[in-house]
């Protein structure tokens, strides 16, 4: 039989298995249970948030013949015809491979006959901001006044390049990147019923590189389990993804921000000879330091926006607190740039090695950061002598008053007109 992968396998099949969107899976249940069905709707997110399931479920929930609550009740015979990849009445484009004004015409031309199965005809146009000018222009007037049996739904990770007049025609809903709990809870969910397991510590991190996507973890998970069976630990998901071990990565800030570069270079040439990745080493790195940056400015709300254990929470305050603010903003500025770099580079190992010794010897430097770090340090110096320096102005106006007689000879002619006091003496004359 043939293997298919598990984001396939366990693809959403009702509105209630679609994983954190509930601000849209609820707005479309309403609209089916209302009989409130636009003519187009715009689908916009970042990959693997469910935007091409949910229109799946919504081309059946639309033609179901008895939903129930605006869910597709998957019993009745529009809902078997619709789970047939090959039925006419919901057809899928993807606009990457078809998106010149020929593919579109055909579109067009097929939305002018009635359904032959089902209720409504569906065209579920993904990738849409890959159609080109044309392909847009031909489509704007079949997306703004349909026949009453076509419904229209695009589907894009780029919706800034869909053309205003197409977007003011859609209804349009953005799906969210989803949570770090929401993606480990559906993970440990699929793989129970797939018969297989990975342990904590292994679900969190691919939640965490998914980066949002619920497919792209679902596609680690499946890495994993071609790796080493149905059991996975984290150490296999570590090798698998060729990423760091967390404890590995608070050694090696800290030998950074401790300045030990001779250590810093050790600990780098262990990674090379262990095989890994060194961009791969670099991305995780930078994520530490911008985990400890995030410690530093928001320090109670670091375990939130990490989506963290209160207890790696802590470990992040910890580090982070001897560190100045301005010292972690350019450590994390630094290896995202040389993170950018490595990529073009011959030698990822020597651009690394550099950015890692620029790190441990930042007053060596003349750029910028360093002559601000340096300025900082002066204005956090005690003000001794500033008492003093206000006083040296008052202490010369006396010594101003002995002037010499040439002097005082050229000062004459700006003197008052009023003929001064006679001296003592004078008077006894």
């Amino acid at each position: 039989m043939e293997y298919r992968a598990l984001y396939r396998k366990y693809r959403p099949a009702t509105f209630a298995e679609v994983v954190g969107q509930e601000h849209i899976t609820t707005t479309l249940q309403n609209q089916i249970a209302a009989g409130h069905v636009a003519h187009a709707y715009l689908f916009c997110g970042t990959r693997g948030t469910g935007k091409t399931s949910t229109a799946k479920i919504f081309a059946r929930a639309v033609n179901c013949l008895s939903p129930e609550h605006g869910e597709p009740c998957g019993r009745c015979e529009a809902c078997r015809l619709s789970l047939d990849p090959g039925n006419p009445d919901i057809v899928e484009i993807d606009a990457a491979s078809n998106n010149s004004v020929d593919d579109v015409r055909a579109l067009i031309e097929k939305a002018h006959y009635a359904p032959l199965n089902l209720k409504v005809r569906v065209f579920i146009i993904d990738e849409a901001h890959m159609l080109t000018a044309s392909a847009f222009n031909a489509l704007l007037k079949t997306l703004e006044e349909p026949p009453a049996h076509i419904l229209f739904i695009l589907a894009t990770t780029e919706p800034q390049k869909l053309p205003a007049t197409i977007i003011s025609r859609c209804q349009r809903f953005d799906f969210h990147r989803l949570s770090v709990r929401d993606i480990a809870a559906t993970l440990r969910d699929v793989l129970a019923r797939a018969g297989a397991s990975i342990d904590e510590e292994g679900l969190l991190l691919i939640a965490r590189t998914a980066d949002g996507g619920m497919r792209d973890a679902l596609s680690l998970a499946d890495q994993c389990l071609a790796f080493c069976g149905n059991s996975v630990c984290a150490r296999d998901v570590y090798d698998v993804l060729g990423s760091m071990e967390q404890g590995f990565l608070f050694d090696m800030a800290g030998a950074l921000l401790g300045g030990d570069a001779a250590r810093v270079l050790h600990m780098l040439d262990g990674i090379v000879r262990g095989g890994r990745d060194l961009t791969v080493f670099c991305q995780d790195l930078a994520a530490h330091l911008r985990a400890l940056l995030l410690a530093k400015f928001a320090p109670e709300a670091v375990a939130e926006l990490l989506e963290v254990s209160e207890e790696t929470a802590q470990r992040y305050r910890e580090q982070s607190a001897p560190i100045g603010e301005n010292r972690l903003a350019q450590l994390t500025e630094l290896f995202l740039e040389a993170q950018s770099r490595m990529k073009y580079l011959s030698s990822a190992r020597a651009a690394l090695e550099l950015c890692t010794v620029r790190a441990c010897r930042p007053a060596e430097g003349v750029d910028m950061e360093s002559v601000r770090a340096r300025l900082e340090a002066l204005e956090a110096m005690p003000r001794a002598a500033a008492p003093r320096a206000e006083e040296s102005p008052k202490k010369a106006e006396p010594r101003a008053a002995k002037a010499t007689p040439q002097a005082t000879e050229a000062a004459r002619p700006s003197a008052p007109a009023t003929a001064p006091e006679p001296a003592p003496e004078e008077y006894g004359r």
